[in-house]
């Protein structure tokens, strides 16, 4: 038996979660499932130019009928499969249930790049038992790949463990970020940049939060930072990066939110917190 068939529940646990508290694989299991379905059904459905049905925080900020779908689908899957569950969805807000376990669903992360027919746009999906995020998938779409954690039990790109990059120092550290939608928050955002580029190896700008966390837990990039972030867009994410060995944070010793999420192996993460920290990035 592999490492990672080892994490994957087995008949007994998935009895177990059925008659009593869920086991995180039983929960992760359901939601690759759910995940793939959803990622399957918008890359049908994707005409070539999606149609905007909304916006929300400003014009830039839009919702198209294909989020709205796919969230529909998530919803229904997790209902039909436990219907005593409380589920968070960015389209359709925080739905009550019973006992502990709360799904964390954004059906696409990335809806700008998936307007536009760019390659990095995922279904995140996050289950949470009394407060803690235990398992958590992140299915990039268009590259086919499916990220997955449990808690303790690592952080996997399909059958490959994930493990973060370390001993890089800030210098020659390749950071991700990305910006928010208003005008304000854009221009505080470009100063607080203009001050950290000069101090790292190069920045990237992918367009997701969840796939961002992601390349830091897979190696991809060194460290991630980017202020106006929802709890969907990084609880799965979140999960993957901590359970490859990096530290997800906020600023100052608070946890990752929508002022701050900071994501690096520790001793950069102190390093980028310490650049950070004088440019007061949480403004605006």
């Amino acid at each position: 038996m592999s490492e990672r068939e080892h994490d994957m529940p087995g008949e007994a646990e998935s009895a177990a979660g059925k008659n009593g508290p869920p086991g995180a694989g039983e929960l992760l299991r359901l939601a690759v499932s759910i995940a793939a379905e959803a990622g399957e059904m918008l890359l049908a459905e994707r005409p070539a130019r999606p149609k905007v049905l909304a916006t929300k925080s400003s014009p830039t900020d839009v919702v198209t009928e294909l989020d709205q779908a796919a969230e529909k689908l998530i919803r229904t899957r997790i209902r039909e499969a436990r219907p005593y569950d409380s589920i968070l969805g960015e389209e359709g807000g925080d739905t009550p249930g019973e006992g502990g376990v709360r799904w964390v669903v954004d059906p696409i992360d990335g809806t700008v790049n998936f307007l536009y027919g760019l390659p990095d746009w995922a279904v995140s999906i996050a289950v949470e038992v009394d407060g803690t995020v235990v398992a958590g998938a992140v299915h990039n779409v268009p590259r086919g790949e499916m990220f997955t954690a449990t808690l303790g039990g690592g952080a996997w790109l399909g059958d490959e463990r994930l493990h973060c990059s370390t001993g890089v120092p800030l210098g020659q550290a390749l950071v991700a970020t990305g910006f928010g939608y208003a005008a304000e928050r854009r221009r505080v955002q470009a100063e607080v940049l203009a001050k950290v580029l000069p101090h790292v190896r190069d920045i990237r700008r992918g367009g997701s939060c969840a796939i961002d966390l992601c390349s830091v837990a897979a190696g991809r990039v060194d460290a991630y930072y980017e202020r106006g972030t929802n709890y969907w867009d990084f609880a799965a994410a979140a999960l993957i990066a901590s359970e490859a060995g990096a530290r997800v944070g906020g600023m100052h010793g608070r946890p990752p939110g929508p002022a701050m999420v900071l994501c690096a192996e520790p001793g950069l993460f102190a390093e980028l917190h310490a650049l950070l920290a004088p440019l007061d990035p949480e403004r605006g």
